[in-house]
């Protein structure tokens, strides 16, 4: 009885977003997309659904992965954001899966994650829509966010990639500040 009340008293508590880890120790969610991580063909994908691609790169045990499956991409408007507007595939930073570049170069993960410049944990490159064939992800990507970044930075980046933003002459941060006093106002 005991052991009833204790299981179903951790139910209770466990929230409906809790985070689910894979068996690679990466961390899971219901937007994330299985493909073979050829980014010609995520990205025609992405374009069919009319979402932009988004290369999220994790590994097992990042404290700040944790930090964004536990605390930003959960909260609602954040996930209808990604759910709405984007074809995510999740790249583990040490991962031996093979991955084609737009070049047709063909390497794992992690020396895919270094051919790109990636070094830290999560690291979302955004796509554009189109991307000439000698080019790498890495040089092709119109946005990239290193590391961990509260509701607010994320949710304006997310939305700035979406409006196209890097297209106008607003840098990201002005952007992002014309945000935050927007949402203050409207308080």
């Amino acid at each position: 009885m005991r052991l009833v009340t204790l299981l179903l008293a951790l139910v209770i508590a466990t929230p409906l977003w809790a985070v689910t880890l894979g068996d690679d120790g990466l961390h899971k969610t219901s937007w994330m997309r299985n493909t073979f991580k050829d980014m010609s063909e995520d990205l025609a994908e992405a374009n069919a659904e009319g979402k932009r691609l988004l290369i999220i790169f994790e590994q097992r045990g990042c404290i700040y992965c944790t930090q964004m499956h536990e605390e930003v991409f959960p909260d609602p408007v954040i996930t209808k954001l990604i759910e709405d507007n984007y074809f995510v595939i999740q790249m583990n930073l040490f991962g031996d899966e093979e991955v084609t570049d737009f070049d047709s170069t063909v390497l794992t993960e992690k020396k895919m994650a270094s051919r790109w410049g990636v070094v830290f944990t999560p690291t979302m490159l955004f796509m554009p829509e189109s991307v000439e064939q000698d080019k790498t992800t890495g040089q092709a990507a119109v946005m990239t966010m290193p590391g961990a970044f509260h509701k607010g930075t994320t949710m304006d980046l997310l939305n700035f990639v979406v409006e196209k933003g890097y297209e106008g002459d607003e840098h990201f941060q002005k952007y992002h500040a014309r945000k935050i006093t927007e949402r203050k106002a409207a308080q």
